[in-house]
């Protein structure tokens, strides 16, 4: 298969903290691929994230996109039909870099919603556009689950926006790709919807998994502590504050009357004020660090990684990155769905408040049962999730993106 020239644009800097952006730039580059990125960032610390792309990327340009930009964007955008998350990361300075250097690229891969709009003119190249998630089906589970009204309200007013645009793009690119089979029918229904006639699926939308770095996050030498429990997640995303408030609401004081002594560690940038407040109420045994540039090393001190997930989409990457040092986990059917994984197989899957505390309860006093859940969920990553194997499920979706955009080209 011939080596491909691709330009990645991501709205955010691909790093171990934004891994399925950087774990396909890696993979593909140790390929043989030759890749370029356009980032767009909101903070110093976010490019400082990114340090080690250089190394896989031809060219990296990161551009930094204010708050103020950002909001202004968002206002300015109050009058159309644009979701906000689209009108977000706009730069007008990107887009010019965008269509002056295109042109001499195999292909054009764009991730996420928020950089749809970036695609949308570039006729030059073949496009595929990394949906991630079905983003009005977290919308639509975000307006009725997420813990803040804020969050609430905001989901209730960019849904249908979203809706019409998300339907869109499954006619405007060659390919779509989402990271679980759930999305992938929730978008090409989302289409079929918006639109009547057959052009509304014409790209076909591809299943393409996270990969993991099995190189990077592997088992620990170091002994796991007794009775600690992690939490990994940017926790200002509404489905992580839904997930952390049900735990330390409801779910460690079950936990706690069986194991005091029991451990919690939040791990993760941007807490809200709701998240600490309730932390410092439960005192020394719940632990919020922040922004931290590495998770490995509390994955490799803790006991369980414990995922509540009151709704999500797609595919955790909190998940896959602790079943990959073998850790053994504990989590609902929302963190459990599109994985592939089976309970009490590969992690343990729970509902209730009374059925999670006892299976993180009974884990905690079972370390064989902690060594037996922990290897297999290594076993299953290493042989379905590996970053390499998914680089060329990849490259073969970027081949027929290609030939399918030859087939159309005008004959000259």
């Amino acid at each position: 298969m011939k080596p491909l020239r691709v330009l990645f644009v991501t709205p955010y800097v691909p790093s171990s903290l934004r891994p399925r952006p950087y774990n396909f730039i890696r993979a593909l580059a140790e390929r043989g691929n030759r890749i370029s990125l356009l980032a767009l960032s909101t903070s110093a610390r976010e490019q400082a994230d990114g340090s080690g792309l250089a190394q896989y990327c031809e060219q990296v340009r990161s551009v930094h996109v204010p708050w103020v930009r950002s909001v202004c964007n968002c206002l300015a955008g109050l009058p159309t039909q644009d979701p906000m998350q689209v009108c977000y990361c706009d730069s007008p300075a990107a887009r010019r870099w965008l269509r002056m250097e295109v042109n001499g690229y195999d292909l054009l891969h764009v991730e996420h919603l928020r950089a749809a709009r970036f695609g949308l003119d570039i006729g030059a190249v073949p496009r595929v556009f990394d949906a991630v998630d079905c983003i009005s089906s977290l919308l639509a589970r975000a307006a009725g689950s997420a813990t803040s009204l804020k969050a609430r309200i905001g989901a209730r007013f960019d849904l249908k926006r979203t809706r019409v645009f998300e339907s869109s793009l499954c006619r405007r690119f060659d390919r779509v790709l989402v990271s679980s089979e759930s999305d992938r029918q929730d978008l090409q229904a989302l289409a079929r919807s918006c639109r009547a006639d057959e052009a509304a699926c014409r790209a076909p939308v591809s299943v393409v998994p996270h990969g993991v770095d099995v190189e990077h996050f592997h088992p620990s030498d170091r002994g796991r502590e007794a009775a600690t429990l992690v939490y990994v997640g940017r926790l200002s995303y509404h489905a992580n504050v839904a997930a952390v408030s049900w735990l330390l609401r409801e779910i460690m004081p079950s936990i706690w009357k069986r194991r005091p002594e029991a451990r919690l560690l939040l791990v993760g940038a941007d807490p809200p004020r709701a998240i600490r407040s309730a932390a410092r109420r439960c005192g020394e045994r719940v632990q919020v660090t922040g922004y931290v540039p590495d998770v490995r090393p509390y994955l490799a001190r803790a006991t369980i990684s414990v995922n509540p997930l009151v709704y999500a989409v797609g595919t955790q990457n909190k998940i896959l990155e602790a079943m990959a040092m073998a850790m053994p986990v504990v989590t609902t059917a929302a963190g459990a769905g599109s994985l592939g994984v089976r309970d009490r197989e590969h992690l343990a899957v729970a509902s209730r408040v009374s059925e999670f505390a006892d299976k993180v309860v009974t884990l905690l006093g079972d370390r064989a049962a902690q060594t037996r859940l922990g290897q297999a969920a290594r076993e299953y990553v290493v042989a379905h999730l590996d970053s390499r194997t998914i680089a060329r499920r990849l490259e073969t979706i970027y081949d027929e993106a290609i030939a399918e955009f030859r087939r159309r080209a005008p004959v000259r």
